[in-house]
């Protein structure tokens, strides 16, 4: 028997689970599929905005894979962090051991006043309105909010911030989320970007939710597009560039948006949001010991693809900034990192330790590639990683392990919630939401978590 652990149950764990048990190479394999939190489905539970209920349904399809009777769930488990398992300890309780820990560390802007009070990182919101034990909590308090960047994330905090209380109370967002939702004061959303639209990383679908939001208003101005060569020069000119499907759809998009005639004075509900392009922040900006606005350099396109800074600068009043520039992974204690890619060097999913594949070693997802692709390109990843291991099958079963890893465990003084724990878990959830006249709302911190997972209702 080949026993394997995979830590982390997010999408790229989850599909090196499927690929470990619907392979015939090695026909007797048993994975244990351990995690920190003791909610499994890792970005797809907490990183997913309520309100797209689409992809948060990929939970059905990664809940089919953990219930196979060779893969067990195990969470509430911390590997590498302070009193947590050490790779060192996970081979000598199995075979193999496949790391999907994702890339947990925000990119900073690294400017003067980023760390001022209503200085956030994206993910920082994101985990507060998607329920995450660990986050913290938001008063939004502020009138103007800038979001630094122009992905999907970017995109998606500035939704929720621009979406009324009532459009998510449907959703399963915690009950103290969508209270400071509805009594938010935030009127004027400012999504920046450093580079231009035809650069931008939103995809069509994401940047014309924000144009059918009630009560939202998108601005754009169409200067600014104009700075940007792919957008002035005609579509179907002679010469013109080819681009990308999704490029020239948000360009039509965002066309469209600048064409309209300028907005009415906003009365007390409206929100505005505003897209802007070709700013880089230079400065987060201080009153009373607090963010008061950006300061940002205005760049244009270089000959070379990037940008250059002009010498001029804008300032934008804000009150709460959330940075949305990018992640990396982070180190884990006992494994090798390279601080330059902010990934575990690897050959085909063979950890490499100085250069040499370490046996037994495998990694998957993010801290595998960094953070690229979409949810689905983890399934090709995880095959890939699933193929060097089950090459390095012969030689890693000669080798003894535990019989009974979780058993090992809770003799070292873990408690692992298994799956029956996290069903536990849904039905408080389900019970919370009724309570509460809504459908299943998710429960936001430890205790609750832990305590629905022992029977405790957690409510």
């Amino acid at each position: 028997m080949l026993r394997v652990a995979v830590v982390g149950s997010g999408p790229s764990g989850v599909y090196t689970a499927q690929a470990l048990v619907q392979q015939s190479r090695v026909p007797d394999v048993r994975v244990h599929v351990l995690d920190r939190l003791p909610t499994p489905y890792g970005l797809v539970r907490y990183g997913v905005a309520p309100d797209h209920e689409k992809i948060k349904s990929l939970q059905s399809s990664l809940r089919a894979v953990l219930e196979d009777e060779r893969i067990t769930f195990a969470g509430h488990v911390e590997v590498g962090g302070e009193g947590g398992l050490s790779p060192a300890r996970l081979k000598e309780l199995y075979h193999a051991v496949v790391y999907c820990v994702g890339a947990a560390a925000d990119r900073p802007l690294a400017v003067p006043g980023e760390g001022l009070p209503g200085s956030f990182s994206a993910t920082e919101f994101v985990s507060w309105y998607s329920a995450h034990p660990d986050a913290g909590g938001f008063a939004l308090r502020a009138r103007s909010a800038v979001v630094v960047g122009i992905g999907n994330v970017a995109v998606d905090v500035a939704r929720i911030l621009a979406r009324g209380a009532a459009e998510l109370r449907g959703t399963d967002v915690p009950r103290a989320a969508l209270d400071a939702l509805g009594a938010s004061q935030v009127r004027e959303v400012h999504i920046v970007g450093r580079r231009g639209p035809s650069q931008a990383r939103f995809t069509t679908k994401e940047l014309r939710e924000l144009g059918a939001l009630p009560r939202a208003r998108i601005v754009v101005d169409g200067a600014e597009l104009a700075l940007d060569p792919a957008f002035a020069a005609p579509p179907d000119g002679p010469g013109a560039a080819p681009l990308p499907a999704v490029v020239r759809r948000n360009l039509e998009v965002l066309r469209g948006w600048s064409a309209a005639p300028p907005p009415a004075p906003a009365d007390g509900q409206e929100r505005r949001i505003r897209l802007r392009f070709f700013l880089r922040p230079a400065e987060l900006l201080e009153r009373d010991g607090r963010v008061s606005g950006v300061r940002f350099a205005r760049t244009v396109p270089d000959a070379t693809g990037g940008v250059r800074d002009t010498g001029t600068y804008e300032d934008i009043e804000a009150q709460l900034v959330l940075r949305a520039v990018g992640c990396r992974g982070t180190p884990l204690p006992g494994l090798p990192f390279d601080p330059v890619r902010g990934t575990v060097p690897h050959a085909g999913g063979r950890v490499l330790r100085d250069g040499v594949a370490s046996p037994g070693e495998y990694v998957a997802g993010w801290i595998k590639r960094g953070p690229t692709g979409v949810i689905g390109s983890n399934r090709s990843c995880a095959k890939e990683t699933v193929a060097s291991l089950l090459a390095d099958a012969p030689l890693l079963t000669r080798r003894e392990v535990s019989p009974d890893p979780l058993a090992a465990l809770r003799a070292q003084g873990l408690r692992p919630v298994e799956w029956d724990g996290w069903l536990s878990i849904e039905r408080a959830e389900s019970a919370l939401g009724r309570s509460l006249g809504r459908g299943r709302v998710k429960i936001p911190d430890w205790p609750g978590l832990l305590g629905a997972a022992r029977g405790e209702g957690g409510l």
